[in-house]
């Protein structure tokens, strides 16, 4: 029986790096994503992990290297731009309009999405197709109830659901989470874990999720990449990666358990 071929990756970074000043945040990282897989990024805090989104999705120039988008040199794109090429982020700080209302966030997010900016006609003609898929994804994020409430009034937890919420109305290929259970309670969170379990068994997106919490890393991910110091330091099989002494020591900070005589 043939070997199987494996899919052209969805997402790639070819020795990105940045230098602030003479310290390099991230050094010469490569790393392929495919679609239909969840990939953690973990490692100590100022790993580079939140910069190395950062490049991905534009909100900083690197210094060398590219980001490649479906084969495509996307490294000198805006971070518009690379939203509507399908490159979809969800921020650690809730990046929300607060005085709008949870329904006209998510519906603002599909207008965004189908280009319609502020063409007053083709909004008005959209205007009933764009709401009742708003709705539909409020019931999706467990938010209907709230559809009239004011972003700025929500709970911290709510924030998180509906910034889920419109990166899921952008419907990109590459959805990147980073920390999306920051600052939940502990009764909120599984309803975020949730969200992302069905992205990753449904949809076939590729999806990267920075984490601190190792059990949120082993029950979700297909793949962990460990940073230190800006470098990739380990990518494999989360059991084989979390086990390996390097990472036990670099990241877990415990000593490394040395095998039996």
């Amino acid at each position: 029986m043939p070997e199987q071929t494996p899919s052209a990756p969805s997402l790639e970074t070819r020795d990105l790096a940045i230098r602030f000043g003479g310290h390099v945040a991230v050094n010469a990282v490569s790393c392929a994503f495919q679609p239909g897989t969840l990939t953690a990024i973990v490692g100590p805090n100022g790993a580079g992990k939140t910069t190395y989104f950062n490049l991905i999705s534009g909100q900083l120039k690197p210094s060398a290297g590219q980001v490649l988008l479906n084969g495509r040199d996307i490294t000198g794109l805006p971070v518009s731009a690379r939203t509507h090429a399908g490159l979809g982020r969800a921020f650690q700080l809730t990046s929300l309009f607060p005085h709008l209302s949870v329904l006209e966030n998510v519906r603002l997010a599909l207008q965004s999405r189908l280009y319609l900016g502020l063409d007053l006609w083709h909004v008005w003609s959209h205007h009933k197709r764009l709401i009742e898929r708003a709705e539909q994804v409020l019931e999706t994020v467990a938010l209907a109830a709230k559809r009239d409430v004011h972003a700025a009034a929500l709970p911290h937890g709510d924030q998180r659901k509906l910034e889920v919420g419109m990166l899921m109305a952008l419907d990109p290929e590459v959805y990147m989470f980073d920390e999306p259970t920051a600052g939940m309670s502990v009764d909120e969170v599984p309803v975020i874990l949730d969200l992302i379990r069905a992205l990753k068994a449904h949809s076939g997106k590729t999806i990267l999720l920075v984490e601190h919490k190792m059990d949120v890393v082993r029950e979700l991910a297909d793949r962990i990449i460990v940073l230190h110091n800006g470098t990739l330091m380990a990518d494999g099989d989360p059991e084989a990666v979390i086990a390996s002494p390097i990472v036990q020591q670099a990241y877990l900070g415990l000593a490394p358990v040395e095998e039996a005589a």
